[in-house]
């Protein structure tokens, strides 16, 4: 949530700001003119009830000398009268508006950082560097290589949930589980992070807390007969861990590691990636949350984007980073990279990390403070990012570790997690027939 202090001393230069995601964010009829609108009104309405208390105040000292001298005082009477029921009128309607006004900011999205570079669609993220040699060898697609090691099962997913789900199987379920525990044991034994085991549902307020409320609830699945959702990833609950606390300054960082599943309707993506693991309703993440001293963010960013990094470079995975645009960015984030894995099928790089600093932002949103050098509060900085998406790391495995014979290979990082296994091989069917 942007500081309402800041919105009424710098409402321009946040404005010219904010317009770089796009021109309507602070466009006729946006929460944002909404917001600036009901600021300017509450201003109005507090300015006369203040001149109707000094009124008040005034024919009060009048009414009591004129009791004190026996003399008529009907008419002050009259006249306070209805100077406290216009009191009461504008007590209404200054309450009314500051729920409104509340509202418009929950819904008004983060301000880019200034060196976030502009542009109008993810065709204006700027590549930074890539690493690896991409595999550019013909390499069938991870469903299809899945499917003929007996390892995953999309009609099985189908039949148990819906499209966009799929089952896992054998030693495919064991490099899911390898993958989640090779990640928590780097993050947790080398990066410094302390690990946190969740829930995977999260109330109103902790998803209000980290901005996926009000604006995406349509992606989220809502739980029935509850005010609760099922959590899109870590970054929800392990955040709001810290909801509504005042923390020491000597406490931050503060860095936590999480598993969870994690379940999205994505209702603004149909028809895209419908086949495959890429873009499922449920899938697994590992998430790296810090929170930092406001003006630390920016390195914390980099500190957490170089610990999804060591991911992809102990799995011998080419990526390559990228520097999100305006507006491309997500609607919590100040500034974000994007790390993109290579799959040699699709002849591209995919998103399978996204490191984002919030800035203060959903610190004043989830009432997340630390003391500063003169003990006033102040909303701590918030950093997070994949480290990484447990499912399109398979799937980037599948295919850059895919022989020729049909077999995938196991890095080496990961042998010890899978028994020692060291590739994957093809199997005979062994699903049964249906009936």
């Amino acid at each position: 949530m942007i500081d309402r202090k800041q919105l009424r001393l710098h409402g321009d230069a946040m404005a010219l700001a904010l317009a770089k995601r796009g021109s309507a964010v602070v466009g006729e009829g946006s929460a944002w003119q909404q917001a600036c609108h009901l600021d300017a009104k509450q201003r109005e309405l507090k300015t006369e009830a203040e001149n109707l208390q000094a009124e008040r105040k005034k024919v009060s000292k009048i009414i009591g000398q004129k009791k004190a001298q026996g003399e008529d005082a009907s008419a002050e009477l009259a006249g306070m009268g209805a100077v406290s029921q216009r009191v009461k009128t504008l007590d209404a309607e200054a309450k009314e508006a500051e729920a409104v006004f509340v509202q418009s900011l929950l819904e008004i999205p983060n301000i880019p950082h200034e060196s976030v570079p502009e542009g109008s669609s993810e065709a204006d993220n700027v590549e930074l560097r890539c690493w690896g040699e991409p595999r550019l060898d013909k390499v069938p697609d991870h469903w299809g290589i899945g499917e003929k090691l007996g390892i995953l099962d999309f009609d099985a997913g189908v039949k148990l949930a819906g499209s966009r789900f799929s089952v896992l199987r054998g030693a495919g379920a064991r490099l899911e589980r390898a993958l989640m525990q090779f990640m928590l044991d780097t993050h947790a034994d080398k990066h410094g992070y302390e690990e946190v085991w969740v829930p995977a549902i999260a109330n109103r307020k902790t998803m209000t807390g980290t901005g996926q409320l009000p604006k995406f609830e349509d992606d989220l699945y809502k739980l029935e007969g509850e005010d609760a959702f099922l959590i899109p990833t870590a970054e929800v609950p392990v955040t709001n861990l810290y909801q509504n606390m005042i923390l020491n300054a000597q406490q931050l960082p503060i860095k936590h590691c999480a598993y969870t599943p994690c379940f999205r309707r994505e209702a603004g993506s149909a028809g895209r990636d419908t086949r495959g693991m890429i873009r499922q309703h449920q899938f697994d993440k590992v998430e790296l949350v810090q929170l930092v001293h406001a003006e630390d963010a920016l390195l914390a960013l980099d500190e957490l984007l170089s610990h999804a990094v060591a991911i992809l470079e102990a799995l011998q995975l080419p990526y390559r980073l990228v520097n999100l645009c305006a507006a491309d960015l997500g609607f919590s984030a100040q500034k974000t990279f994007d790390l993109e894995v290579w799959l040699p099928s699709q002849n591209t790089y995919r998103e399978i990390s996204s490191c984002s600093s919030f800035g203060q932002f959903q610190g004043l949103r989830a009432g997340i403070r630390v003391r500063d050098a003169q003990g006033k509060p102040q909303a701590v900085a918030t950093v997070n990012g994949s480290g990484l998406a447990i499912g399109r790391t398979l799937v980037a495995i599948l295919e850059n570790y895919w022989q020729s014979d049909g077999s995938v290979l196991i890095p080496d990082v990961l042998q010890p997690y899978m028994g020692g296994l060291t590739q994957i091989e093809v199997k005979n069917d062994k699903k049964g027939e249906e009936t």
